[in-house]
């Protein structure tokens, strides 16, 4: 995944009220007016809200005549689990490396 790419889609979740709507949305695709429902602020700007969102690749809408349905970009999802994956990964390889040195430290 590109940097361009992270930086969009972690731009898109950090925002609790986008989270709100990604997390409604984990549940269930939905309409504007649905996710709108529970949240504290008017239909355009969830609209915004979801174009941001949208923008990031975290969610993808489709308009079914007056009605826009939203739902989770999963493998953007899977995307973004696999490049947390690889920096858990790289965290522990230097945190191994640390511990030896330590432990090569102890010997002498």
């Amino acid at each position: 995944m590109s940097a361009l790419a992270l930086e969009r889609v972690f731009h898109a979740l950090s925002d609790p009220s986008r989270l709100a709507i990604v997390e409604r949305l984990s549940r269930a695709p939905a309409s504007v007016k649905e996710l709108a429902a529970p949240l504290p602020m008017a239909l355009p700007s969830v609209m915004k809200h979801l174009k941001v969102l949208e923008e990031g690749g975290v969610v993808r809408s489709q308009k079914s005549g007056r009605v826009r349905t939203s739902e989770i970009n999963a493998a953007m999802l899977s995307a973004i689990d696999s490049w947390v994956a690889a920096r858990r990964a790289a965290y522990g390889r230097a945190f191994d490396r640390l511990e030896r040195m330590l432990d090569d430290g102890e010997d002498q």
